[in-house]
């Protein structure tokens, strides 16, 4: 429908994925009190329709059913309609998606829930067809169904409303009971229990890990697990896994093999086909594993596979002020993966035939495609075995490689280009913050450092009210909503990995700032810590959530935060905060790790028994730079590293570091537990030992 012909209530908004529906016939709503007014005066259920904007069955459902007049007018008719942007509202979509999972309906997106004008869901679904099919109803049955039920059974609507609250209500209390231990409880069992699971579902052939689902999603959190488990136990299996799950999904059609990037996730076992669309998130963390890898193993080419992905948030998705945009749909032109896909004969008809001959095989093009027929490009050789193969110097082979990808890169531009969901979130910056920061200290890159500083400053300036407080969302000029708990702990956390990358101690005393407004306006009695805010909007649950999911969950990142201020600045109340957490989600942690994958990297930190290393250098002194790049270079999932000048005025503002000096007017480090220290050293080698030699001692 055209522009002119029909707009709603959400051509005002901001977001994509809103203003994507904006001229549907859909009398639509955004969420406020508008609508619910609404339905209590004419007493009419709501129906709540739940998506995102790079969402592919959200753009089938909207073509087939909002967009069609007859079903419009039924919806109409019937009900109050809401579109809702759930990555700026995860808490709507949270409570809704838990109801429709309590009502026996499998979760995803769409979601369309129906709720009373007191917004009590009893009915809800994913996407319905117009016409009904492989036992699906049709939508039009669907929505005639609950109008009757409305109508002629409103106390069996409100009986089961009742119901599902107190479910929801009770699953909050459940997972996070706060008589599940003691601290002396906390252990390995967890790490131990989750690795074996790891071990047991690793799928050999392809890589990865095979679960329930038929889809493959990028275990980016749990393969930092594993290297963590490997660092302590020697485990050198788990290396193994982790190296070859990272190379097969750079390798896969999961990634963009010429733009660069993940896309969300794989819908077969071998990685081949994506669901095209790129999430912010899912980089992050997968940058955050490679680059943990890289320091496990110095093998290049995790740094060069990490470098590939940043150049891809770089040219695409980087605000030319700083920030980082949320996504990119896996459609254009109303066909999923349209963008991405290639002939042989156009392939042949833009490359020399050279270059054809090298590139051809290398991403296994071929006449027929290899889905839908047309070509998912995927590497399944390494150049080396490649220019073997071809009984060619390496130099062509890589020169020709170079060369196609340049070509079809430029050539891909001119296509018409998938939706850009250019909103900014916090939570989502904050991780690719720390991914960036990360890696520029692993890698020395200053200038990727850089990059990661300047984002954080347009939180700063953008997302920041003059209260301190953080906003969820910004786009075109608008910062809006309330932010979350996982903003304020995933930009916390952001904030101690530029520290680490910058020494900054600006750094230490913002993420101080953020997990204090965390504790006044999140924490719970039992030690966890609510998914929304205090003065938030007052919904039908408040919600307490420690599963990490396709992100780690406001409450893991919380853990890490406390453990790592708790080293800097020498505040064990800190990590008695940390203990609560871990206490509070005992159950999943212990027995259920595959689903607490981030926060049992915080655990590793706690039960390791965290060491807090000091080093102070000595300008001109060689072993300055000799600690500088081991800490920085080195995989030290248990110890927290603080650095300063030995005449550096603001040495003295982060407790670790006051009143440490440097010995024999060399650089010196301290290696210390609990605030209680080992001799300094001047060595690089005695540091490790003693890095080493506490590490044998405390975990186990």
């Amino acid at each position: 429908m055209s522009e002119g012909q029909h707009s709603n209530r959400l051509i005002h908004e901001k977001s994509p994925y809103l203003l994507q529906h904006a001229h549907n016939p859909v009398d639509w709503f955004p969420w406020g009190d508008e609508a619910f007014a609404l339905a209590k005066k004419s007493n009419k259920p709501l129906m709540v329709s739940i998506g995102y904007a790079t969402c592919h069955w959200c753009h089938v459902m909207e073509r087939e059913s909002f967009e069609d007049g007859k079903t419009a007018e039924l919806i109409n008719r019937y009900f109050i309609a809401i579109k809702v942007d759930r990555e700026e509202r995860p808490d709507i979509d949270s409570i809704y998606m838990k109801a429709v999972q309590a009502l026996g309906q499998q979760g995803g997106w769409p979601l369309n829930v129906f709720v009373t004008p007191d917004g009590i869901p009893f009915y809800g679904g994913t996407y319905f067809p117009p016409v009904g099919r492989h036992n699906l109803p049709s939508f039009s049955d669907v929505l005639n169904f609950l109008n009757h039920t409305w109508e002629n059974e409103q106390d069996k609507v409100a009986k089961q409303g009742k119901a599902l609250i107190e479910y929801l209500k009770q699953t909050t209390e459940q997972d996070t009971s706060s008589d599940k231990g003691s601290v002396e409880t906390l252990s390995f069992y967890g790490e131990n229990r989750a690795a074996e699971l790891y071990e047991q579902s690793y799928d050999h052939l392809n890589h990865g890990f095979k679960f329930q689902q038929q889809n493959k999603f990028p275990p980016s959190m749990g393969l930092s697990l594993l290297l963590r488990h490997h660092h302590r136990t020697g485990n050198v299996k788990l290396l193994e896994m982790v190296q070859k799950t990272l190379c097969a999904m750079k390798h896969g059609g999961i990634y963009d093999q010429i733009g660069g990037g993940l896309s969300r996730y794989s819908t077969d076992y071998r990685w081949l086909v994506p669901h095209f669309e790129k999430m912010l998130y899912d980089n992050a963390l997968f940058v955050t594993a490679l680059t943990e890898t890289y320091q496990v193993t110095r093998d290049d080419q995790y740094m060069d596979f990490a470098n590939d992905i940043f150049k891809y948030i770089d040219r695409d998705m980087t605000h030319p002020d700083g920030g980082f945009y949320s996504a990119e749909d896996a459609d254009s032109e109303g066909v999923e993966g349209k963008f991405y896909v290639w002939t042989q004969e156009e392939i042949e008809s833009l490359l020399s035939r050279q270059v054809a001959s090298v590139a051809i095989p290398f991403y296994n093009v071929y006449p027929t495609g290899n889905w839908e027929g047309n070509n998912i490009l995927h590497v399944t050789r390494i150049p080396e075995a490649l220019a073997q193969e071809l009984h060619l110097p390496m130099e062509t082979v890589t020169t020709a490689l170079d060369e196609a990808r340049e070509t079809l890169l430029e050539t891909r531009s001119k296509r018409i280009r998938p939706l850009l969901d250019d909103k900014i979130l916090t939570s989502w910056n904050g991780l690719m913050i720390s991914a960036m920061a990360r890696a520029g200290r692993v890698f020395a890159d200053e200038d990727r450092i850089a990059i990661a500083e300047r984002a954080m400053a347009f939180i700063t300036d953008n997302l920041t009210t003059r209260q301190g407080r953080l906003l969820r969302r910004w786009r075109e000029g608008e910062g809006r909503f309330s932010a979350y708990l996982f903003d304020y702990t995933s930009l916390a956390n952001a904030c101690c990995e530029l520290y680490e990358a910058t020494f900054n101690p600006d750094y230490l005393f913002k993420a101080r700032d953020l997990m204090q407004i965390v504790e006044e306006q999140f924490a719970s009695d039992t030690g966890a810590y609510f998914e929304t805010p205090a003065d938030g909007e007052n919904l039908i649950v408040r919600q307490i959530a420690g599963y990490d999911g396709v992100e780690p969950s406001g409450n893991s990142n919380a853990s890490l935060v406390f453990m790592k201020l708790s080293a800097w600045l020498l505040e064990p109340e800190y990590e008695r905060k940390a203990e609560k957490i871990f206490l509070a989600f005992y159950d999943d942690v212990s027995e259920y790790g595959l689903n607490s994958a981030f926060m049992m990297q915080a655990l590793h930190l706690y039960t390791s028994g965290m060491k807090e290393v000091a080093v102070i250098g000595v300008k001109g002194d060689p072993l300055t730079e000799e600690f500088l790049k081991a800490i920085n270079q080195g995989f030290f999932p248990n110890t927290v590293f603080a650095f300063a000048y030995e005449n550096d005025a603001r040495k003295d503002e982060v407790p670790l570091l006051k009143d440490k000096q440097a010995i024999n007017g060399k650089a010196t480090a301290y290696v210390c537990h609990l605030g209680a220290c080992q001799a300094p050293v001047n060595s690089l080698e005695e540091m490790i030992q003693q890095l080493n030699d506490y590490r044998e001692t405390q975990g186990s």
